[in-house]
């Protein structure tokens, strides 16, 4: 882009006179194929953008021809336009090969004249010029002038004052030819495609077809002007029509970015206020969460300073009773001392203050990422999780935690939950089960707890004496819903040494020596029961005890001995 253009594109209203390149009006100006004229100087000294070699073709809209392939004459020259940086070729004589802008000398002599400047005689190279010929076109000084009008072929022309050319601001100017001084171009020479003089018509062109300027110029004025109305002026029509969409493209582009800004700042708005809100929100659950997290150790340090209070009352009443009592003192005050002592020693065996957990507030953490759902139509991230169990929200299941037989393992489950009564999705949990015979103060039940890593938490033990037990089941030094638990452990079972069956005659297929100890019995040589027979139980029952209950205690020995161990149905069951 030229240096005469302004912000925005725009080109400003530079006269033609003056030259885009040095800034000054044109000496010698000369049109470079892409239309543009600079000062004969100014095209010299620009830089060869490449260089023609023999033999190469080229083609552009750039070319002197408006398009197509030509043949690139050597030692021809390529430089860049300086105003619409189009490659253009120089011809193989130098820039001096160009075709002279004769409007631009126009345009520096008007230019000149407007400015008041200094303009020589065009005869005798003297300043001062005070006239000028229409027909000569030549600018004439007083001495000149005078002789203007002295010359026989001259004396007819019309002469006009500079200062009335000034007013009107015409000007005719002849072309003049190079090689002959004062001979204007009034010819054409059509082989050649020159304007010529009479001269050169004479001499140069003597053989070649040559007519006068103004028969021909129509010709060749008509291809220009056939050439600008039929393919150029439509096309400067759509360049207007796009360049005017162009703008009104750039005008939506900057509403639309407007537009668009002004969402994103409300959206910005919106969406800063929903994360305010949703800021507050966790705010919140944080202070309920530390709350209750303080609750409970203000209730645990209630819990240890009762029992402290409680142990140290009853050790100082003892001590001292001990050290400064009488024998009789000591006696009559044994009973209420023993009772009191023996009650807070069994009370130590509370795992709920053996095993006493301080909470810090670990399980609290923050998940940035974690989907909060939506305020205000925005989507938030970010949640607190309360990971640490609520014991009263905790629950136990399980069949090994209401009955059990003397020796077999049982087990059962512990669900840790949270305060909102939610699965805690992970193990780490400080559990605690102890299982304690109510009977026997010194029969304990060793209770292995297994953490699942999900949130849950599996128990097993083995009892070995029968009889009522107390499960106490404790998360963080709390005891969970329902516990202490009653667990009632059963006496080992007799084992059966029979089939579980229907009736022996169908569990042996038939054979008659097959016996039950059921009374049940039946006719035709059948040592054992039989369906719908005198004595058969009606429903399927053990062969060596005749107990209609699967699973279930034999008989004592003293009953199995009255019928034979060997006698009894061996069958599987059916």
């Amino acid at each position: 882009m030229s240096a005469s253009t302004r912000e925005g594109g725009e080109e400003s209203e530079t006269p033609r006179a003056v030259c885009k390149v040095c800034g000054g009006l044109y000496r010698e100006p000369r049109i470079l194929p892409c239309l543009h004229t600079f000062c004969l100087d100014c095209i010299s000294q620009l830089e060869p953008f490449s260089g023609g070699a023999p033999g190469r073709h080229r083609g552009g809209p750039n070319d002197d021809h408006g398009g197509g392939a030509e043949r690139v004459e050597k030692g021809s020259v390529t430089v860049l336009c300086p105003q619409c940086d189009s490659e253009v070729r120089l011809p193989p004589s130098g820039p001096a090969g160009l075709s002279t802008d004769h409007l631009a000398l126009d345009e520096v002599f008007l230019e000149t004249l407007v400015n008041d400047g200094p303009l020589g005689c065009d005869l005798c190279g003297e300043t001062g010029a005070q006239s000028r010929c229409d027909v000569c076109c030549v600018n004439l000084c007083e001495f000149c002038y005078q002789a203007h009008r002295r010359q026989k072929r001259t004396a007819s022309h019309s002469i006009q004052r500079l200062e009335d050319l000034k007013s009107r601001g015409g000007l005719c100017r002849p072309v003049l030819c190079s090689l002959h001084p004062g001979q204007e171009l009034r010819l054409f020479c059509q082989p050649c495609d020159l304007p010529v003089c009479p001269e050169c018509a004479a001499t140069l062109h003597c053989e070649h077809r040559c007519s006068p300027a103004h028969e021909v110029v129509d010709h060749h004025g008509d291809r220009i002007r056939a050439l600008i109305s039929d393919r150029l002026r439509p096309r400067l029509d759509r360049l207007e029509q796009t360049l005017q969409k162009v703008d009104l493209s750039q005008e939506a582009l900057q509403e639309r970015f407007e537009a668009t800004a002004n969402e994103v700042k409300a959206f910005a708005r919106g969406y800063a206020h929903a994360v305010e809100t949703h800021c507050l929100s966790l705010m919140r659950r944080l202070e309920e969460l530390r709350l209750q997290h303080r609750n409970q150790l203000l209730l645990q340090r209630a819990q240890c300073q009762q029992a402290l209070c409680d142990v140290r009352g009853g050790v100082d009443f003892a001590e001292k009773l001990l050290s400064r009592g009488s024998h009789a003192e000591i006696l009559s005050a044994k009973n209420v001392t023993l009772r009191r002592l023996s009650f807070l020693a069994e009370a130590s065996r509370d795992p709920q203050l053996a095993a006493l957990v301080l909470d810090d507030g670990g399980g609290i953490r923050f998940d940035c990422r974690e989907a909060a759902g939506e305020a205000g139509g925005f989507p938030l991230v970010g949640v607190v999780h309360h990971t640490m169990a609520d014991p009263h929200k905790c629950r136990v299941e399980g069949e090994g935690l209401q009955q059990v037989w003397e020796g077999q393992q049982g087990d059962f489950r512990l669900l840790c939950c949270d305060t909102a009564g939610q699965t805690v999705a992970r193990g780490g949990d400080h559990v605690l089960v102890s299982i304690l015979h109510r009977d026997m103060k010194n029969c304990t039940v060793d209770a292995r707890v297994q953490d699942n890593e999900d949130g849950s938490y599996t128990v097993s033990y083995t009892p070995q004496e029968a009889g009522l037990y107390s499960v106490w089941v404790c998360v963080r030094a709390q005891h969970v819903k329902g516990s202490p638990f009653l667990l009632s452990v059963q006496k080992k079972l007799r084992r059966h040494a029979g089939t579980f069956h229907c009736c022996s005659f169908c569990s042996s297929q038939g054979a008659k020596e097959a016996r039950c100890a059921c009374p049940g019995t039946m006719p035709g040589g059948f040592q054992g029961c039989g369906h719908s027979h005198k004595g058969h139980p009606g429903k399927p029952h053990w062969s060596c005890c005749g107990n209609t209950v699967e699973k279930s205690e034999c008989l004592p020995a003293s009953v199995l001995n009255a019928v034979s161990a060997g006698s009894c149905l061996k069958t599987v069951e059916l």
